[in-house]
């Protein structure tokens, strides 16, 4: 049975991973076939034995494994013959993952998932050759449109080209937060079209999303994206200070994660960090902290704070010290 490497953006991967779980019979495995495994704490011996094994009165078994990938690439490129006992080398013996996967049985069925990959990802080129690899890359433009379009009608609504970009506009290419919203209206409009007027009900729950997005574009460098999304709170009646102060909470969050995810803490331990029982919080902080440096992160969180001193000491008006702070790019080095 192949092995699937699925990467890319995670509302995406995930539903394809639900996609090739049906195609293939795993929805009604028994408990004992089927594993997650979470690939920055993964003993590399561990996941080459469960591939091996046969499964139990079922005919498959279904081996998830998440993140590997990336946290191979934080560990500096992620080679199949690293010197640890996690990551790449999948096997004993020094066999690396990519030598493993053709010796598996076929009643196995591999699917590793991740994130955003570096092209340059060590791993990544090994696996290739012996996975079908898919990047699920989240639209944008005109097909980001057309997938709001399809996904409403999905939902059995149908939405006017008006709301169609005002969604696009709000949220951008969240589409977790898509989805969500998309179902409210759904279920607002209730068989009629959903209009521009529906979807503007709904700003002030959509467009706290907009923050997640703003301090990506500001860690990014790309200042453009986070003025404009900015400028949309702004234009929501809020409050320099309260924008301000809801960057702050998301940069904390970001740093926060990155140090768990590098400390390879569980999943509960991560909440804990993070102070929330939130699993869209948590899902959305460690997908972002993932496509951070940690010093980008405490780079920009340091410039906050003294932005912040600045406004309070009256040294900077508000608006300003919030424009000045999205247009300072972090240092490279």
């Amino acid at each position: 049975m192949p092995a699937y490497l699925v990467f890319g953006d995670s509302f995406l991967v995930r539903r394809r991973v639900a996609g090739l779980e049906a195609e293939h019979g795993a929805d009604g495995l028994l408990d004992a076939n089927r594993h997650r495994m979470a690939g920055g704490q993964l003993n590399a011996a561990e996941l080459t034995s469960v591939c091996q094994a046969l499964p139990f009165m079922d005919p498959l078994r279904l081996v998830v494994v998440d993140g590997l990938l990336s946290a191979s690439e934080a560990r500096g490129g992620g080679g199949g013959r690293g010197r640890g006992r996690r990551g790449g080398n999948a096997g004993g013996g020094g066999e690396s993952l990519a030598e493993a996967i053709p010796r598996m049985p076929d009643t196995t069925l591999l699917l590793l998932t991740d994130g955003e990959l570096a092209a340059n990802n060590a791993l990544l080129r090994q696996l290739r050759p012996v996975c079908q690899v898919e990047e699920q890359t989240a639209p944008r433009g005109e097909q980001l449109n057309r997938w709001i379009k399809r996904t409403a009608e999905a939902k059995g609504a149908a939405a006017s080209p008006a709301a169609i970009a005002s969604l696009a506009d709000l949220v951008g290419g969240d589409l977790w937060t898509l989805d969500q919203e998309l179902d409210k209206l759904s279920l607002y409009a209730a068989g009629r079209e959903i209009g521009e007027a529906d979807v503007r009900l709904m700003v002030s729950q959509v467009r706290e999303a907009s923050i997640f997005e703003a301090v990506d574009a500001m860690i990014d460098g790309r200042t453009d994206t986070a003025l404009r999304l900015l400028a949309q709170l702004r234009d929501d009646g809020r409050e320099p200070m309260y924008i301000i102060a809801m960057v702050e909470r998301q940069l904390r969050l970001l740093a926060l994660a990155r140090d768990s995810m590098d400390r390879r803490l569980p999943p509960e331990d991560l909440k804990r960090a993070l102070g929330t029982s939130s699993d869209f919080v948590v899902r959305k902080t460690t997908t972002q902290a993932r496509r951070h440096s940690r010093q980008d992160i405490a780079w920009r969180y340091d410039r906050l704070l003294q932005a912040d001193l600045a406004i309070k000491q009256g040294r900077l008006e508000p608006d300003l010290a919030l424009e000045l702070l999205v247009g300072e790019s972090a240092p490279r080095g």
